[in-house]
């Protein structure tokens, strides 16, 4: 148990050293994501993203 919060713990370190990269990346305004915006109202929802991110999390898992 402790090699794993240490291990989660150097990983969110690792993250957010490098956030300012990973915030550049397009993810969110791929083309099909679907966002709506009205004068009093805004949507966004990324399913896109949310596939292509699904699939590289499960080839690298697998």
């Amino acid at each position: 148990m402790q090699q794993l919060l240490i291990a989660l713990g150097i990983l969110l370190l690792v993250l957010g050293l490098i956030w300012p990269w990973i915030s550049q990346l397009p993810l969110g305004r791929l083309p099909g994501d679907i966002h709506v915006e009205r004068e009093n109202f805004s949507f966004h929802f990324p399913w896109v993203t949310g596939i292509l991110v699904s699939i590289i999390l499960s080839l690298v898992l697998w």
